[in-house]
């Protein structure tokens, strides 16, 4: 196979998103392809072989929707390459472009169901919710027949798809990426039971009504809520430190993998109680792996896929999202009961070992860039 050119694009995610950098960049560049990457950055720059193209950051949604595209989309026709590889659903209309003018092969790469998440967006009025679902829906469908490659997230958002070309490449953990696994345990502070959400903060992640579950755990016992990630909205942000239970929380901010997974091996429970919403209850977030790769004992929504996976491994407890009670009953079995907690985090980590990891997901991409390089 030739040294073909790729170029990955997006507009929404940074330049070193787990999925798109360290986890697909790197495996083409693995498989010896040419990997050039378009996304907001500081500065041009080539990281472990991906060439960086950076675009600036913009002042808002409207002008990172009518204006950064387009800038991505003259940046991504300058490099000539074989294939494209487009992250962002705002993207679509570029990537058919760069199919129609560069004549090059297009892969659109979608994470979530977007046209579920429009139904809960905040910023979209009520009256207008179903309509713009809908008719993104309808867009998405017909504009990806033009493309080479779909490539999914779930298999809940492959049935989106009328068609058996969608390639599920599943979001778990690179096992490069994962640190070695203390025969004794993690190293943890005995006197004090750290919680840790890493990701995103936003109302329907479950982030208030787990931070208000402290209140209802035992006075005696010492918790600290790590929050490794952004607040989006600043209402909300300020929301959040008006609880009285923000006194236990430390608001970490973003972070380097590396520097992220530091602070997870040193938490004692993993924290993904994402509201039942529609785009959530199918989705397979990668904190949850990330946490069971880490050794932690999960807490998690109580929806049937992540069921399977958490309580069919004995790798954490189910809860009512909702119910910031049950999430403190949760909390405080785990505490009460460290043996269980420790072979819980055993079994998160040997699952992912095992069965959930990203080597065999990266055998799939490279399949499909195959396929498209024939």
């Amino acid at each position: 196979m030739g040294k073909n050119k790729v170029c990955i694009i997006t507009t929404v995610h940074p330049p070193f998103d787990t999925r798109i950098f360290h986890k697909q960049a790197k495996t083409l560049v693995e498989a010896g392809y040419d990997v050039t990457l378009i996304a907001q950055h500081d500065k041009s720059e080539t990281v472990d072989g991906i060439d960086i193209i950076p675009l600036p950051e913009p002042e808002n949604r409207f002008s990172r929707i009518f204006g950064l595209s387009w800038r991505a989309f003259w940046l991504a026709r300058r490099q000539k390459a074989d294939i494209y590889h487009f992250h962002d659903p705002e993207l679509i209309p570029i990537g058919v472009l760069l199919k129609l003018f560069n004549g090059s092969k297009v892969i659109y790469d979608v994470h979530e169901d977007v046209s579920k998440q429009i139904l809960t967006k905040s910023w979209v009025p009520g009256s207008l919710r179903k309509p713009l679902a809908r008719i993104y829906s309808f867009t998405e469908t017909i504009s990806s027949r033009i493309f080479d490659g779909i490539v999914v997230a779930t298999e809940s958002i492959a049935e989106n798809f009328n068609r058996d070309e969608a390639v599920v490449v599943h979001n778990y953990p690179r096992l490069e990426m994962l640190p070695k696994f203390p025969e004794n345990g993690n190293k943890k502070d005995e006197v004090v039971t750290t919680l840790i959400y890493v990701g995103g903060i936003t109302k329907n992640r479950g982030i208030k009504e787990a931070i208000s579950a402290l209140s209802f755990i035992d006075k005696h016992k010492s918790i600290k809520f790590n929050l490794v990630g952004k607040f989006p909205d600043s209402n909300f942000k300020e929301e959040i430190q008006a609880l009285p239970e923000y006194e236990h929380v430390q608001l970490v901010g973003w972070l380097p993998w590396e520097e992220a997974w530091g602070k997870a091996q040193r938490a004692s429970i993993g924290i993904v109680t994402f509201l039942p919403m529609p785009n959530h209850v199918n989705a397979l977030p990668n904190k949850m792996f990330e946490y069971m790769a880490a050794g932690l004992p999960v807490i998690a929504s109580d929806f049937p896929l992540w069921r399977e996976i958490v309580a069919g491994n004995n790798c954490g407890l189910m809860v009512n999202p909702e119910d910031s009670r049950d999430i403190a009953k949760a909390i405080e079995y785990i505490i009460s009961h460290p043996d269980e907690a420790k072979e819980m985090g055993h079994n998160g980590r040997k699952a992912v070992e095992e069965k959930y990891h990203w080597n065999q997901e990266g055998e799939k991409l490279k399949n499909l860039y195959d396929k498209l390089g024939d």
